[in-house]
């Protein structure tokens, strides 16, 4: 049985391989996205995430298989998930990578206002605090700033919105559920048939590295957000979103090996900020508790 601690250092370690995954996935999407649209990315995207979902499912089959007791979650979350892809994706065509990532840097807060109704976990005073110095050190790697409100800003604070909801609804439905393939599944099958739908009117002819680059994607896409669910399931969604901030530093490192990009000191000095942040946070979740039973001589209740 794991201890509350055990538990939440097992999500912050989940959510930095997940970071390293997605941001990697993010690279091949910044290669790609130059000369496709949208749906075709994410309709193979998607639809290879689905057939992953399943082959691992039929290897290894969880109880229930890839049924879901939580419909009506489920469906909000694949909703959410679309929503979120195509938002991002069109929100980095209109607007500088430095202004999509402050709303990136939003999703920590929204998530503490959301967790709140959707799933009555109370969010302490210091968690606020840390939050508010996460979206800091956020606003640290990009001095700039937001300009004037545009179609751009919308399409991303939509892509926030959207995003923090697919999350926070993956750790209400893993409360009722272990397969978390599941979790996985169904927004990627939704994304596949929405995207196959559109993919008539806007397909191109893909090489055959393209379409390596693609599958490489999807391989990614699969493995980060299936961790990302089982971290859901150890760490409260205001915690563990401060801690995806992590992935600005394998931004960083992948952009300076493969694009060539030399970031400035006030990045650094925003992902120290950012990581420092997070890691408070995974220490407020368990160490309190933890210390207080271990000084009774009891060991702290699973999560």
């Amino acid at each position: 049985m794991k201890t509350a601690s055990t538990a939440a250092m097992t999500g912050a370690i989940l959510i930095l391989v997940y970071t390293a995954l997605i941001s990697s996935a993010d690279g091949i999407t910044k290669l790609l996205a130059g000369g496709y649209a949208a749906p075709q990315l994410y309709a193979v995207s998607g639809g290879l995430v689905a057939l992953f979902c399943y082959i691992v499912n039929r290897i290894r089959p969880a109880q229930g298989g890839l049924r879901t007791s939580c419909p009506r979650a489920m469906a909000i979350r694949s909703v959410a998930t679309v929503i979120a892809g195509v938002a991002f994706f069109y929100a980095f065509r209109l607007l500088p990578f430095a202004e999509v990532f402050i709303f990136i840097g939003l999703m920590p807060i929204m998530a503490g206002l959301m967790s709140g109704p959707i799933l009555g976990e109370r969010v302490a005073l210091r968690v606020w605090i840390a939050l508010i110095a996460g979206f800091i050190g956020v606003m640290c790697l990009f001095p700039a700033g937001l300009h004037m409100v545009t179609l751009g800003h919308a399409v991303a604070l939509l892509a926030c919105f959207a995003g923090t909801l697919s999350m926070v609804m993956a750790r209400l439905v893993g409360r009722y559920e272990s397969n978390s393939l599941a979790l996985v599944f169904y927004p990627n099958l939704l994304n596949m048939i929405i995207m196959a739908a559109v993919l008539p009117f806007v397909l191109k002819p893909m090489p055959l590295s393209d379409l390596g680059l693609a599958i490489a994607y999807a391989a990614l896409l699969f493995g980060a957000r299936w961790l990302l669910v089982i971290a859901l399931r150890h760490l409260p969604a205001y915690t563990a979103t401060p801690l995806m901030n992590l992935q600005f530093v394998w931004m960083v490192i992948i952009g300076a090996v493969v694009f060539g990009e030399v970031p400035a000191s006030n990045v650094y000095l925003g992902a120290a900020i950012v990581v420092a942040s997070g890691c408070y946070l995974v220490y407020q979740q368990f160490a309190p508790r933890y210390a207080n039973l271990s000084a009774r001589g009891m060991m702290p209740p699973a999560e």
